[in-house]
């Protein structure tokens, strides 16, 4: 196998051969996890999951196969489910690593294999390299051979997860609303994107009292071709079309959407006589505001609360984190350095400090009930809020609008810059080395005064290929390859 495996496990393009996602490198893969899974345990146990994407069963069984194989009791959900539930999973059975075959929000020829620890957070980078050291070691003859996957369920060594796990999940998420009833007939169109939120996120809706709503049905079942969005990413205007034909044929005054692994929540809302797209800065400090003012008001806000960020999502999440007495702790891009912080404050008995965490990439987590991003309560949550101002006349915008009014308008961009061909990454390392010593050069027309060159680490961070900039004009801009594509993310922000 010539992939590199990370901590965000491997994501490539499915086919034949050491450099793609097939049978043989999932075999390879899991020898390694299993390898290291022994070493944590003398008991080894692993959750697995998998979404919609062509293979994603397939690949999850074999990987289940392997590990029983391996001396590794593997539990398995029987049918595709949501990211988040792995985390959740994992975490209730206490199995020792977690395994999702997913390529969350890629396009249609991806899959990919991410790990989990027994805290239910991705694996840290020290975990991730001991797992390639493991898949380099291994011989690729132990996964041939052995039982078939339902021999191993019949002798108990895998084990199909309960639904009784799922639904325990929707319990932890319910148990985070702030208000028991919602009165102002709410109208939602929600799209899966042929994804795994079809059944929990629908469950919940309907649960906490959404009555209208409706469910974009050429997009409800799960196809991995994805066939009207080959770019099945809620964030992404394509991907959103025949929802935003639904919201008009019906009057509906949200538009809500979830990738094919159901951990990233896109939102479309009403403006006037149109419908527009909020962006991830913009969910997630109206989901940040609105859970402090109710909780506060309700008495349940915990003393010295905490929220999480990316160092790439709003600063403007710091204003209202002030206005409510809340600690702000800024971590690396990737949920999983949210999910560390919750880790570290579980370990410390402060679980319960923890309020609220997100990154600009669509990803929330309104509890510490999982350690991932989890679209199915940000998507309850974002409907309660919803029905807590349409009651009092307002739509998402107005409340927009009055925290800009509050705390300042900070308008946020981001630019994706994409390379094709052999030499991408060659192209965009010459591109991140030009950009070493950026002190003195202009950078949206104004002069870069200050920076932080994330290569070393800084600020107690880990070493990332980051580079942040503050111009004279007041401008910030964070400059990061993406960890999955041939891309350069370029973010950028400002109080106007």
């Amino acid at each position: 196998m010539n992939l590199k495996f990370g901590t965000g496990g491997l994501r490539a393009t499915m086919g034949p051969g050491p450099d793609h996602m097939n049978l043989e490198t999932i075999q390879e893969a899991t020898l390694g996890v299993a390898a290291y899974a022994k070493e944590q345990s003398g008991n080894p146990s692993a959750a697995l999951a998998y979404d919609s994407r062509n293979h994603s069963e397939e690949f999850a069984r074999e990987a289940a196969r392997v590990l029983a194989m391996q001396g590794c009791k593997a539990y398995i959900y029987p049918k595709l489910m949501p990211t988040p539930t792995l985390s959740f999973a994992v975490r209730h059975l206490k199995t020792t690593v977690g395994i999702v075959v997913t390529a969350s929000h890629n396009p249609r020829e991806y899959n990919g294999y991410k790990v989990y620890g027994s805290d239910g957070c991705q694996v840290t980078n020290e975990a991730a390299d001991r797992i390639q050291q493991h898949i380099w070691a291994a011989d690729k003859s132990q996964a041939r051979g052995g039982k078939t996957f339902e021999e191993y369920v019949e002798d108990g060594q895998i084990v199909l997860i309960d639904e009784k796990i799922l639904k325990a999940f929707l319990a932890a998420i319910i148990r985070k609303r702030t208000k028991k009833e919602l009165t102002s007939g709410l109208k939602v169109v929600y799209t899966p994107l042929y994804g795994a939120g079809l059944i929990p996120v629908t469950s919940i809706l309907k649960y906490i009292g959404i009555k209208d709503l409706q469910i974009v049905t050429e997009q409800a079942k799960p196809n991995g071709d994805f066939p009207t969005c080959p770019y099945p990413n809620p964030e992404s205007p394509d991907a959103l079309k025949i929802g935003l034909e639904w919201c008009e044929k019906t009057g509906a005054d949200l538009l809500i959407a979830t990738d094919p692994d159901s951990d990233r929540l896109g939102v479309v809302a009403k403006k006037g006589d149109k419908y527009e797209r909020l962006n991830g800065n913009e969910v997630g400090i109206l989901l940040l505001e609105y859970i402090l003012r109710c909780r506060k008001a309700a008495g349940t806000l915990p003393e010295h609360p905490v929220t999480v960020r990316t160092i790439v999502s709003t600063s403007m999440v710091d204003r209202i984190a002030e206005a409510y007495g809340v600690e702000v702790i800024q971590t690396l891009t990737g949920f999983k350095w949210i999910g560390e912080q919750i880790g570290k404050l579980e370990q410390a008995g402060e679980e319960d400090r923890y309020v609220f965490g997100f990154e600009e990439s669509c990803g929330y987590l309104i509890g510490s009930y999982v350690r991932d991003k989890d679209a199915v309560g940000a998507a309850m949550m974002f409907c309660e809020m919803a029905d807590t101002y349409k009651a009092e006349g307002k739509t998402v915008w107005d409340a927009l609008d009055d925290l800009y009014a509050k705390y300042g308008h900070y308008e946020t961009t981001l630019k994706t810059y994409e390379f094709n061909g052999a030499e991408a990454d060659k192209r965009i390392a010459q591109i991140r080395e030009g950009l070493n010593s950026p002190e003195g050069m202009k950078f949206g027309g104004s002069k870069v005064v200050r920076y932080k060159d994330y290569k070393d680490g800084v600020d107690g961070l880990p070493a990332s290929n980051v580079l942040q900039m503050w111009m004279e004009d007041g401008s910030e801009a964070v400059i990061r390859p993406s960890g999955t594509e041939p891309k350069i993310k370029v973010y950028t922000e400002k109080l106007v």
